[in-house]
């Protein structure tokens, strides 16, 4: 269920409670093998719609005409458009192929038949936050710089990429709002930060992303290169609390249902955020990936959030690369249109024509 402004109403509530009863009490007997399976990529290729499959979670996502299938491999429960379940044969990988029943095609049909769901959810608010700050520089190194030696500090970087990010966004976007935790060089808590953008004020038909901004450190000071971070999908968030819901029963399916969307919209984030990064500065620094982790910032969000490391200062190649402005336009550049990207693929795949 995709719910952001988390006021679910009793009506609300109670149709999904039906709708797991009925699972659990009627659930479909399938055979121990279906003769024909489907290779998904090609039936998605065939149809003329968009297929994104994450190998790291398991999860994937069939999207045509605004409406959208979420599954996951081995699980037979799937998602309609963020608000139906249906059992099917659990899709399961072969050859690095992704393969599901006639049950799953019948499902996936039978949807495109419906009215797709009315235009819903837009991103109304980028949250960029730019780590560390006042009291806590973050990561620190020492450059000789024309014969003198200069502090380079992780808090002035990213405030530095924050700061440019913001001005990119707000031209882009003049609509929607954009908000930094932090536009000056002061000191915010974990806590402070999380605060902020759980409480950022939001219409029923609204998200927030939150993108977090920071410069790695290592021991090595050999280990080099880029990388975005999300949430790890073994760690559960109760997302939606017991003041949220009238139906104290339906909180744990709710929960699991939602935190399942975040983790999927982050790493789709990840994703576009990581090829915009490649694309801009991939030719001189490592792309390390998008990875998963339970960091504090991003654990504790409740909405699509991703951790960005821009480099490593303790890398003195990387750390002399990481004070050039024009570099640092450069990462802003990449960060935005990953930004950019993910939100075309976010409102589109819902059917916002507001763009």
């Amino acid at each position: 269920m995709k719910k952001y402004h988390l006021n679910l109403s009793r009506s609300v509530c109670g149709k999904f409670f039906c709708i797991f009863l009925g699972l659990v009490l009627v659930l479909p007997v399938f055979s121990e093998e279906i003769s024909k399976k489907i290779n998904l990529t090609e039936y998605t290729s065939a149809e003329e719609a968009e297929f994104f499959w994450d190998s790291m979670t398991g999860g994937g996502m069939f999207i045509k005409d605004g409406h959208t299938v979420s599954f996951r491999v081995n699980d037979s429960v799937i998602l309609l458009d963020y608000n139906k379940l249906a059992v099917v044969e659990a899709p399961f990988m072969k050859d690095g192929n992704v393969y599901v029943g006639e049950d799953f095609k019948d499902c996936v049909e039978s949807l495109l038949r419906t009215q797709a769901p009315d235009p819903f959810f837009s991103i109304g608010t980028i949250l960029i936050d730019p780590g560390h700050g006042g009291k806590d520089p973050g990561a620190i190194d020492t450059l000789t710089v024309d014969g003198k030696k200069i502090n380079v500090q992780e808090k002035d970087i990213v405030l530095n990429v924050g700061k440019k990010l913001y001005t990119l966004l707000k031209k882009k976007y003049p609509d929607k709002n954009i908000v930094m935790t932090r536009d000056t060089d002061v000191f915010l808590s974990l806590e402070e930060r999380v605060e902020i953008a759980n409480n950022i004020p939001l219409d029923e038909r609204e998200a927030v992303l939150y993108v977090s901004i920071h410069v790695n450190a290592a021991f090595d000071k050999t280990a080099g290169g880029f990388e975005v971070w999300y949430l790890s999908p073994g760690y559960r968030r109760t997302v939606i609390s017991g003041s949220e819901a009238e139906d104290k029963e339906l909180l744990p399916i709710l929960n699991s249902m939602m935190e399942e969307e975040y983790t999927t919209e982050s790493i789709l984030m990840a994703k576009y955020i990581l090829d915009g990064l490649d694309s801009k500065i991939g030719s001189v620094m490592t792309n390390r990936g998008i990875k998963e982790e339970e960091w504090f910032v991003v654990r504790n969000a409740k909405m699509p959030s991703v951790l960005v490391e821009l480099g490593f200062l303790t890398n003195p190649r990387e750390a002399a690369i990481l004070t050039d402005e024009s570099y640092l336009k450069k990462i802003a550049d990449g960060i935005y249109n990953g930004i950019v990207s993910f939100i075309v693929h976010f409102e589109c795949s819902r059917g916002f024509t507001g763009l």
